[in-house]
């Protein structure tokens, strides 16, 4: 391994932290796009790696990682197949988000907006 590669790796859990620290933030009721959770983590331009992220968190881990949703307000398919789609947007569901009938969830209705502050 480079050293390069190396201190990439050795970086990627500091960066997961980060990515779990924003998400950990988003309320019950609201979900976030990926890219704006790489942006709030310092990240911008990664919304990939928010991805990488939250497929990494163990099982029963308690980042709400169901409140992260594409940029077209949509519950992205996994890779895996593994149907966890439909349990996600069970779990939004259950919270109080709403999804049209195309499947997309209104992000002006249900966007975090962390610098909103509930009086």
């Amino acid at each position: 391994m480079t050293r390069r590669r190396a201190a990439r790796s050795a970086a990627a859990p500091n960066r997961f932290e980060r990515v779990y620290a924003v998400v950990r933030r988003i309320p019950r009721g609201r979900v976030a796009t990926y890219g704006q959770v790489a942006a709030l983590a310092g990240l911008p331009g990664h919304a990939r790696f928010v991805g990488y992220a939250l497929a990494a968190l163990p099982a029963g881990s308690r980042v709400a990682w169901q409140r992260v949703v594409n940029a077209q307000g949509r519950v992205s398919p996994r890779r895996d197949g593994s149907g966890v789609e439909a349990l996600q947007a069970a779990i939004l569901r259950r919270e109080g988000v709403r999804f049209g009938r195309e499947g997309a969830i209104a992000l002006a209705a249900f966007r975090w907006n962390p610098g909103y502050v509930r009086r």
